[in-house]
């Protein structure tokens, strides 16, 4: 049977992956577990959807599971700014209420609100 239906999986057929839910938002302000980093989430994948080569230069004793959502961070810390792509179980949302300092968030956002940015009409599908 699959996660979504009580229908018999064919046989040999690969097992559906469980259900992911993001637990942010495109707009939301995040903060790194374990990095001295914070951001703007501008894209959300599901699953993860990096290079092979990407996730095996990840320590291999914190290397997050793949079968969860990977995040797309507008990204700074105290020394620049840059794009960072981080597992959800990575991620706590950020309290400092403040924005982030990163050049290309006004060509995607509008607005900073309770923690938030507000995506451009023009970025929405």
């Amino acid at each position: 049977m699959t996660a979504t239906d009580n229908r018999p999986q064919a046989e040999g057929a690969p097992k559906a992956p469980p259900i992911a839910h993001a637990r942010f938002s495109i707009g939301d302000v995040v903060k790194h577990r374990m990095f001295d980093f914070r951001g703007v989430i501008f894209d959300i994948d599901p699953v993860f959807a990096n290079s092979e080569e990407w996730y095996q230069s990840i320590p291999e004793d914190v290397r997050p599971p793949k079968d969860q959502p990977f995040y797309h961070l507008l990204a700074e810390n105290a020394e620049s700014s840059y794009v960072a792509y981080v597992s959800q179980q990575n991620l706590l949302p950020d309290e400092e209420d403040l924005p982030v300092d990163h050049p290309a968030i006004r060509d995607m956002f509008e607005g900073f609100e309770r923690g938030r940015y507000r995506l451009r009409p023009e970025r929405r599908h």
